[in-house]
């Protein structure tokens, strides 16, 4: 078999150019070859069809441009690919973000909250504290389409389990052995001459000591601190004198705002604040009743030292200044005149917030606290007054949420924390009371919105089994809004304040509104109308219930 050195082709049997085997020889010249002088020209016959040699030569010969061509064209491809998948993925992306926020997704999110599960191998003193250990994903898990009959189905479920059941009140001497400082600082006896539940109290340091260089709302806030500088600097000016000793006025609210949170409850303390003879706390909302006196500052933070009781009463120092200054006057002591200025406490968690319970009282019955803020409340001060500030159950829900939220904020967003929070509410209601669950700190920490808080029924039902009806005011927002001079008389009566002239009632009355919506949270607009038909179907109950105890319909929130 012949080749040609210079085509590097088979060569056909019927061979036409025989003196290219001379290209083999080592003394072989291009320029006097013949066929390499003339290649050009020269014919070559593959399979009987005729061809250039040159252009043979080009595509048998360049490998390295052909291949160079090829991996240009792959790398191109690649490129295409990647670049392709990049744009398909922002596209997905893009779908399922707005598919989530207008309800459109074609399937449901797989992201849901879990839930509590029914156990019944969950024995009856278990504590709730480990109730998260049976937090598993729902069997249902409600799709962020809005989805009202799915939806009604778990408020059905809920209504359904809903019993006000009474509690039983623990006795004088259960709470003495849970918080024995407590009752030892507190005496039970108070000066007859003061509406407010005042005692003297013996002070053992000198001019040189500092009474307030442990108080912890000094040490952990850094605002609370130009008061106790104040306080100090008056503090022995302030101190009866007798017998070489040095006694120092004590104490504690003559009333308290105990809620609710979002239902006006500012707007109402700076107002009440105005009356002349009317004192608060140092500061606005101390929470030591629920959260301070058991080392809480934000629960989600865990716990620091427990605020002790004294320093809960240095709040009402400047109060005891005054109220001292009318006691000690030459015109009280020989008439028996009685002290007019009243304390009072403006917290608005008072009502409502026991989650702390679990951590401290282990004793508890199916789940339920065994004792409650108002049980020491009124262990101390059985004569104390309680003003509560509601509101529709339903705006205060969404006022809460546009309050506390801090990102992405919108209708839709809300709507989805509510069915999260109503699916744990829930899984909660197939294993325990209802009361159990409105009390359950693991509980109210996983639900996304504050659903407990507008079951206004089931905290005043508790507080009554410790206070009189009477001890008890119980205002509207909505009747404060379109009456603040109505609702301040009344509440000026239940306080049992004297007449205010023309020009202090128009001050106190006529002053804006405090912490009213902020404008960024009111561009946001109104709750959808799916979610505002869920949540009065949740709360219908609770307000069916809360407006026979108060014999009043307006509690229905019917035309809200």
């Amino acid at each position: 078999m012949r080749y040609c050195i210079n085509c590097c082709i088979h060569l056909l049997p019927n061979d036409l150019h025989r003196q290219c085997f001379r290209c083999c020889e080592p003394n072989h010249n291009n320029q006097k070859c013949p066929v390499c002088k003339g290649e050009n020209n020269i014919p070559l016959y593959t399979d009987s069809k005729q061809m250039k040699l040159l252009a043979v030569l080009e595509v048998r010969t360049d490998h390295s441009e052909s291949w160079n061509g090829f991996f240009c064209l792959r790398k191109g491809k690649l490129c295409s690919l990647i670049f392709g998948l990049i744009i398909m993925t922002l596209v997905m992306a893009s779908y399922i973000l707005t598919g989530a926020k207008h309800g459109l997704l074609l399937i449901p999110s797989p992201f849901h909250y879990g839930a509590f599960t029914s156990n019944p191998s969950l024995m009856d003193n278990e504590s709730l504290s480990d109730m998260k250990d049976h937090y598993q994903p729902s069997k249902m898990n409600i799709s962020y389409v809005k989805d009202y009959p799915s939806i009604k189905l778990i408020i059905d479920t809920i209504t359904s389990k809903i019993e006000f059941i009474t509690r039983q009140r623990p006795d004088l001497e259960e709470l003495r052995k849970q918080e024995p400082h407590m009752f030892s600082v507190i005496p039970n006896k108070f000066l007859p001459n003061s509406k407010n539940p005042c005692w003297y109290e013996e002070y053992r340091g000198n001019t040189t000591t500092d009474p307030y260089a442990t108080n912890s709302y000094a040490l952990y806030s850094k605002r609370f601190r130009t008061i106790f500088d104040y306080l100090r600097k008056v503090f022995w000016n302030h101190l009866y004198h007798y017998k070489d000793k040095h006694y120092r006025l004590r104490c504690l609210p003559h009333f308290y705002i105990i809620g609710q949170p979002k239902c006006g409850t500012t707007d109402l303390y700076d107002r009440l604040r105005l009356h002349p003879d009317v004192r608060f706390s140092a500061i606005k909302e101390p929470h030591w009743w629920t959260r301070k006196r058991f080392g809480i500052i934000r629960l989600r933070d865990g716990f620091h030292d427990r605020y002790p009781v004294e320093d809960y009463l240095d709040l009402f120092d400047l109060a005891a200044h005054q109220i001292q200054g009318v006691l000690q006057s030459e015109v009280a002591k020989e008439r028996g005149k009685m002290n007019n200025i009243i304390i009072g406490e403006a917290s608005a968690s008072t009502m409502w917030d026991n989650n702390a319970w679990i951590f401290f009282y282990d004793n508890s019955t199916e789940g339920e606290p065994p004792f409650l803020i108002q049980d020491f409340i009124h262990a101390f001060q059985p004569n104390a007054k309680l003003i509560i500030m509601l509101r529709d159950p339903v705006e205060r829900l969404y006022s809460d949420y546009l309050y506390f939220a801090s990102a992405n904020k919108s209708a839709e967003d809300f709507h989805e924390k509510v069915a999260e929070s109503l699916q744990l509410f829930e899984n909660c209601m197939l294993d325990y009371s209802l009361r159990a669950c409105v009390y359950n700190n693991t509980l109210n920490n996983a639900m996304p919105v504050r659903l407990q808080v507008g079951l206004y029924v089931v905290y005043l039902l508790d507080w009554l089994t410790v206070f009189d009806k009477d001890q008890i005011l119980v205002l509207r927002l909505e009747d404060h809004a379109s009456s603040v001079k109505y609702t301040m008389h009344m509440v000026f009566q239940f306080l049992d304040l004297g007449p205010l002239s023309e020009k202090q009632e128009a001050l106190i009355t006529k002053s804006p509104a405090s912490n009213t919506r902020r404008p960024e949270d009111r561009s946001l607009g109104p709750m959808l109308p799916t979610t505002k038909a869920i949540l009065r179907d949740f709360y219908k109950p609770f307000n069916t219930k809360l407006a026979q105890v108060l014999f009043d319909d307006a509690f229905l929130w019917k035309r809200t």
